[in-house]
């Protein structure tokens, strides 16, 4: 007898660097297949690439044969510019984009950093949409003239889905009253506010000098800018176009959208990630967040007290600065990651005094988008290659404890850290955050999180209930707190940041 056919899900992660698909059984969350596609390098990119390379992974998965349902999380704070013909207006400002941190300090002088986290959980930097959006009010004036609609990736991402974009090149043309967004990602733009679950239309306006109104799913808004409407956790803002759906969908079947969710958001449904948990994720950026009952508004800024995607909260702290410091670092040194581990784990706690602060990228926790990397506690000793690849394992793990420790402040409990991310599966990075974090760290089997996220955001649309699907850990590195490893970087980490201020 054949075997009943699976349920199948799936989930997409089109993050700053690919697009990755996963189908999953929506029983057990078991990976049936899986697809990738590359997106260009760069701090500002056209959202085509991530259309094409949205198929591209599709078509590497299989396609969509079998799949009832498909969600999409996303790289959160990218600014997509729709003109009325639903066209791109000019190339997404991603998040690590640090050219609008002069528009984000105005911002916070003209309504108060206080203020400011009271009506929307953060306090912008030069990441957040709103910065963005008033750059290129006083740069672009002739683009931010012709702006019908802002959105996010996951939100251009999931319209397109549908059916909708540009005249000519989509089913069902450009209905801007068609598009829309949740929570998680929304909470991230800046002038939307997670306390009330309401956009903050007077601080947009504030920004970019228009007014604005949430899509209705009508077209038309009288000339004000349209922002996405804000989907609750587990709805669906339709089906998958059956002309995008292609080859393999059975005639009368339809392929359910789920509501989409930032990047981050999506990796704790994809965790099952619970009160007491603390994810740190080691990706292009480094993120430290935690779930919560209550919003939180941090009047310094280090931590962003988002949305999730559940109907919770997701109080989180972001290091510009992650994995592509490991990755400067082996080059340096002319070795792969398997060796820049080696060398690491052959070096003692502390890294014989030698403390990288890897601000290669500017950073944005703490809030300095100009500051450089910087190596100290450098001698004729202490200048090895195994001392230089611990410390740069050991800086890197430093600035997201930091995220930690900002959480902490803020009397959010911490139980125990998962540690996810492609840079994880490095042996030294396991260890070594056994010695900097002063909590249990669990590895979890290595996956794609932020796809699973989203293809627990399918199930949820699918059958109107979240999944509880068990998650694999790969392993549990033995606690060895080392305190003096966060100290010595917190000393030099001080230094840098007056020299940046200075």
């Amino acid at each position: 007898m054949a075997a009943a056919p699976l349920n199948l899900v799936a989930g997409v992660d089109s993050s700053t660097q690919s697009c990755k698909v996963v189908v999953l059984d929506a029983d057990t969350g078991a990976l049936v297949r899986e697809g990738r596609a590359g997106h260009p390098e760069g701090t500002e990119v056209h959202p085509d690439h991530w259309w094409r390379a949205l198929s591209a992974a599709f078509d590497d998965a299989g396609g969509l044969a079998g799949v009832s349902a498909v969600s999409v999380g996303g790289q959160q704070h990218g600014m997509v510019l729709l003109d009325a013909y639903g066209n791109v207006l000019r190339p997404a400002l991603l998040w690590n984009d640090t050219r609008s941190a002069q528009a984000a300090a105005v911002l916070t002088e003209e309504v108060g950093a206080a203020d400011y986290a009271k009506r929307t959980g953060l306090v912008p930097v030069a990441s957040f949409t709103v910065t963005k959006i008033r750059w290129v009010r006083d740069h672009e004036p002739d683009i931010a003239s012709r702006v019908a609609a802002v959105v996010l990736p996951h939100d251009w991402l999931t319209w397109r889905l549908r059916g909708y974009g540009p005249v000519g090149a989509s089913p069902l043309g450009p209905d801007l009253g068609q598009l829309t967004t949740d929570r998680s990602d929304v909470s991230g733009t800046g002038y939307w506010n997670p306390a009330t679950g309401e956009y903050d239309l007077e601080l947009f306006r504030l920004a970019f000098g228009r007014d604005a109104v949430e899509a209705s799913g009508a077209a038309g808004s009288g000339g004000a800018v349209i922002l996405p409407r804000v989907l609750e956790p587990g709805a669906s803002p339709g089906s998958v176009h059956p002309s995008i759906a292609g080859e393999g969908v059975l005639p009368g079947q339809s392929v359910r959208l789920g509501a989409g969710a930032g990047d981050n958001a999506a990796a704790a449904l994809g965790l099952g990630a619970r009160a007491g948990d603390v994810v740190v994720s080691v990706g292009t950026s480094g993120t430290v967040f935690a779930v919560s009952d209550a919003p939180i508004g941090d009047p310094s800024g280090t931590v962003a007290g988002f949305a999730d995607a559940s109907g919770l909260f997701l109080p989180i702290a972001v290091t510009l600065n992650a994995a592509r410091v490991l990755t400067s670092i082996a080059g340096l040194l002319g070795v792969d990651f398997d060796e820049l581990s080696r060398l690491a784990l052959d070096a003692e706690p502390g890294a014989g005094g030698v403390v990288l602060v890897p601000y290669f990228e500017g950073e944005r926790t703490p809030n300095l988008p100009h500051a450089t990397a910087s190596f100290s506690g450098l001698s004729i000793a202490s200048t090895t290659r195994n001392n230089i690849a611990r410390a740069a394992v050991e800086g890197m793990l430093c600035g997201l404890a930091g995220g930690l420790d900002a959480l902490r402040a803020l009397g959010h409990p911490a139980e125990r850290l998962l540690l996810i991310g492609g840079a994880v599966q490095n042996p030294a990075v396991q260890r070594i955050a056994a010695q900097v974090f002063d909590l249990p760290v669990l590895v979890p089997s290595p996956g794609e999180y932020v796809a699973r996220g989203a293809a627990v955001q399918a199930a949820w649309a699918l059958t109107g209930e979240r999944p509880q699907w068990e998650l694999a850990l790969d392993s549990t590195p033995e606690p060895d707190f080392r305190p003096a490893i966060a100290e010595q970087y917190r000393a030099e980490q001080r230094k840098v940041a007056q020299a940046a201020a200075g």
